[in-house]
């Protein structure tokens, strides 16, 4: 530094010495003071004196009580699913009806127009296109409604006291209490809920919700729970009470994969991932107005864009897969149906059957083609050439009769339902999850971890649930 720089530093330091009121040290701990002071007065309540109403600390008493915090933190969530579920409906209708209904027809004429031999049709068109068409219109605007939802109740401060209720159930069981929030995320996308999970400081505890958050049920999966509840255990009461228990019967699933968070959680930090639960200090941020535009920019493009992009990537070969399987004879049979017969006697050992089980190694890369997958093979294996658009063609009905009567036609039962919603709770993470795995955590044994012990998991349970069903004279 120069004289002539050194000199300006010093005047200006003495400027401001002087400005502050001569004496620059006494000044600074009077401020220091005066700020401690007005701390104090905000968070103590002396005896003699009226308490102030201050309304965070409202807040706060009310929504981290032991009386009011879980039934306030179950009843925001309940809102938010519900929100996500009903408002996605209508803009799911309309994606698929555009992109399957309308665009799908017309690229089959114009493939048709310019001579496409019939297998590169059905390759790309029956196959590529329409598993892409089905991701999206089923995984977009659930996403694009629960991670701004989810954010703005970030921006708003109160998924921190989230974090705060759930931390002493979470050290308990050996992780860390920001695993709440990745769980929370993970109900919207699992690939989000493994990157949310960088908020963990610790590796050890970091890498157990990584893993665990598979157990968090993903809106890929949430169609599959609803429309199997609705048919089949809604079906068990009457109609005035079927939507009722169906609900019932999803939230029991999800409540499951709660449980099952802390159980595997528990397990892994006392065998494989021992060690010391961290602590840490959660220092609630005060409330404030979200930042709604702010919020929605960033949740879309950053999560929901990110997200299904890597979603869609997956899906286009799963739907090759899907068509080839079908469409690519062996002797009378397509592959798909080989694999269907060689996978049902192990399949009814576990209380579902062959078709299903095909159809959770086809659809590895997106959750979202699980159904419209079940319902071809179901139809291609039936024999069932009235209904559906061909072999290798994923679709799904708008009647829940028409749905049931492809189900019974494949010999479902009660049985089958309910090891399906367990099934589909308790199975590997999708190909986006997966990769995203490897990516955050650099380790090809952790990925593997990941994504073979829910699968180890799903297997056991379908099947323990299977022999107790026949054990006590239940059908199937």
């Amino acid at each position: 530094m120069s004289n002539k720089n050194a000199e300006a530093v010093l005047a200006n330091a003495e400027a401001l010495r002087w400005q502050v009121g001569g004496d620059f040290h006494e000044n600074l701990v009077e401020a220091i003071y005066a700020d401690a002071a007005r701390i104090a007065d905000r968070a103590i309540t002396r005896p003699q004196q009226r308490p102030r109403f201050d309304l965070d600390r409202t807040l706060d008493r009310l929504v981290t009580s032991r009386a009011f915090g879980f039934p306030l933190m179950l009843l925001m969530l309940t809102v938010v699913f519900w929100l996500t579920i009903a408002g996605a409906n209508v803009p799911s209708s309309m994606l698929a009806t555009l992109l399957l209904e309308n665009l799908h027809p017309l690229l089959k004429t114009g493939a048709a127009s310019i001579g496409m031999p019939w297998w590169l049709d059905g390759f790309l068109i029956d196959g590529v296109y329409l598993a892409m068409g089905w991701v999206i219109s089923v995984m977009l605007p659930p996403m694009a409604i629960f991670f701004p939802l989810f954010t703005l109740l970030e921006d708003f401060g109160y998924l921190p006291r989230v974090a705060f209720n759930l931390d002493n159930i979470f050290r308990k069981s050996g992780a860390h209490g920001k695993q709440a929030l990745s769980m929370a995320m993970g109900w919207g996308c699992n690939a989000a809920g493994v990157i949310a999970a960088r908020i963990i400081d610790s590796p050890r505890e970091r890498l157990i919700a990584i893993i665990t958050n598979n157990f968090a049920l993903c809106n890929g999966r949430w169609p599959t729970q609803i429309l199997v509840a609705t048919v089949f255990v809604g079906a068990l009461v009457p109609a005035h009470l079927g939507g009722l228990i169906s609900a019932l019967a999803v939230v029991a699933i999800a409540v499951l994969g709660v449980g099952l968070t802390f159980a595997v959680s528990w397990g892994l930090s006392r065998t494989v991932l021992k060690g010391e639960v961290s602590t840490f200090s959660l220092e609630l941020p005060p409330y404030r107005p979200p930042r709604i535009w702010q919020t929605i920019y960033t949740s879309i493009i950053d999560r929901t864009i990110f997200v299904l992009w890597r979603a869609i990537l997956w899906a286009a070969p799963a739907g090759a897969l899907i068509w080839l399987s079908s469409n690519w004879f062996i002797g009378e049979l397509s592959l798909a149906e080989h694999l269907v017969t060689a996978l049902d006697p192990f399949g009814l050992l576990l209380g579902l059957n062959g078709v299903i089980l095909m159809a959770y190694i086809l659809a590895i890369p997106a959750n979202e083609i699980v159904i419209p997958t079940i319902l071809m093979l179901t139809v291609l294996s039936a024999r069932m050439a009235s209904v559906g658009a061909g072999a290798g063609v994923m679709f799904e009905l708008d009647s829940l009769g028409g749905t049931l009567a492809v189900f019974n036609a494949g010999g479902w039962t009660l049985l089958t339902a309910i090891n399906l919603m367990l099934f589909s709770l308790i199975h590997n993470p999708c190909s986006t999850t997966i990769h995203t795995i490897y990516k955050e955590t650099g380790s090809a044994k952790w990925t593997l971890v990941s994504a073979l012990l829910p699968v180890a998991m799903g297997l056991a349970a379908t099947f323990l649930v299977a022999q107790l069903w026949r054990l006590f004279g239940g059908a199937g």
